[in-house]
């Protein structure tokens, strides 16, 4: 007998008079004394009103217990609420012990709803979201498993995307440090410690992930091109500073701007070649 199933007791044994607990899902009581079985329906006065209610708990229950999907987890909790105002109508022991019943499967049916949509992630290998979404219901079924599971893949991951986070964790400390040294003339060595600190930083919050590490890979991305730009002019060919930075910050903002306007160009002459 699952746990979902068990009502208080309400009623007493016909032989030893011990309490009996109610099993309207399965349709029996049993005495908690002696063990003695009855149908349910010869024991409850009026059981066949409780028919339909009791169906729809059962089919909400099956749902909850078995294999389901995102839907059929909303259709359980809708089944439940279902009963629950048309045991509330009745107002009656009986239905006191089917409300009963159905709070507990609204809860287990919120688990499964969580759960299923972990598990999606889980096998779209999205084992961010799959960890997040998981460990609200970590012992809910074979969570806990998925979970250690999202661990391992999601540590992987990082050790494999260490070279990038490298790679991007040097442009915005560069560009710091630069700023430093042309603008109030701070010692090289001074600049050099700045930039290995930044980038450590940076490159630990990128190994990490997260939205933070997304927002640095932009910034780093955009920042990339003018700074290499400006190291080449600045201190290649010795072009004046405020010159460096013009072109640095404007060429690549010219290229784009070509860039697109010969891609509408192109756009526009096919359509009319077609």
């Amino acid at each position: 007998m699952s746990g979902i199933n068990v009502t208080p007791i309400s009623l007493k044994c016909k032989i030893c008079g011990g309490d009996i607990v109610n099993d309207y899902l399965a349709g029996t009581s049993m005495c908690a004394n002696c063990g003695n079985r009855w149908s349910v329906a010869d024991m409850v006065p009026d059981y066949a009103k409780y028919s339909r209610i009791i169906a729809s708990i059962t089919k909400a229950n099956s749902i909850v217990e078995g294999d389901s999907n995102v839907g059929s987890a909303n259709e359980a909790k809708l089944l439940f609420k279902t009963a629950v105002i048309e045991c509330s109508a009745l107002n009656d022991a009986v239905s006191s012990d089917l409300i009963r019943i159905c709070e507990e499967g609204q809860k287990k049916a919120d688990l499964l709803a969580v759960y299923l949509k972990g598990k999606g992630f889980f096998d779209k290998q999205s084992y961010n979201s799959a960890l997040s979404t998981l460990t609200k219901v970590k012992d809910f079924r074979d969570a806990g498993a998925m979970i250690e599971i999202c661990k391992e893949e999601i540590e992987k991951k990082r050790k494999k995307d260490i070279p990038w986070a490298v790679i991007f964790s040097l442009p915005l400390p560069a560009a710091v440090s630069l700023f430093f040294r042309e603008q109030l003339s701070w010692p090289w060595v001074v600049c050099i410690l700045l930039f290995l600190a930044g980038s450590a930083g940076l490159g630990y919050v990128l190994y990490r992930g997260g939205v933070a590490s997304v927002i640095i890979k932009i910034l780093s991305f955009l920042a990339a091109g003018p700074i290499i730009t400006f190291s080449i002019l600045a201190y290649a060919f010795h072009v004046p500073t405020w010159i460096s930075v013009i072109v640095a910050i404007g060429a690549p903002i010219a290229l784009f701007i070509l860039f697109a306007s010969a891609t509408e160009q192109l756009s526009v002459f096919t359509n009319k070649k077609n």
